[in-house]
């Protein structure tokens, strides 16, 4: 997971090119060009009680904890995503003057399988929206 000024699709769709407010964000793919960049494709997560269960995934309060996150329930959000090439200039630190900080830490294993899952069932549905930030 990572800090990340998100652009959701909406705000994409108006004309935004800069998202309103830093999140965090779980990283759901990173494939290389071929010329050797990264392109990291991220999941925005939100306070917000997901409109449809099956289009987003709660964090675990101990994972929430663990992170760093604050103790409000947060859902990872499978329905859109931003791609970027790495490291973009919309990571943002955790810690002020810090840039290396962006990282709040890994989601354990079994909740990454089960966002990884949902989202590509999504994404062969036709249910998912990338918001291509970086070419």
């Amino acid at each position: 997971m990572l800090r990340y000024s998100y652009l959701w699709r909406r705000e994409y769709l108006r004309g935004q090119d800069e998202g309103s407010k830093d999140r965090p964000c779980a990283v759901i793919l990173v494939t290389a060009t071929q010329d050797g960049d990264e392109v990291v494709t991220v999941l925005p997560v939100t306070h917000s009680f997901p409109s449809n269960p099956d289009h987003a995934v709660e964090i675990p309060s101990a994972t929430r904890h663990r992170l760093g996150l604050d103790g409000e329930r947060s859902w990872v959000v499978l329905t859109e995503a931003n791609r970027f090439v790495w490291p973009g200039p919309d990571l943002r630190p955790l810690r002020p003057g810090d840039a290396a900080s962006v990282v709040y830490g890994l989601l354990p294993y079994s909740l990454m399988d089960t966002i990884r899952l949902k989202f590509i069932a999504l994404l062969k549905a036709n249910r998912e929206a990338v918001v291509h930030r970086t070419e």
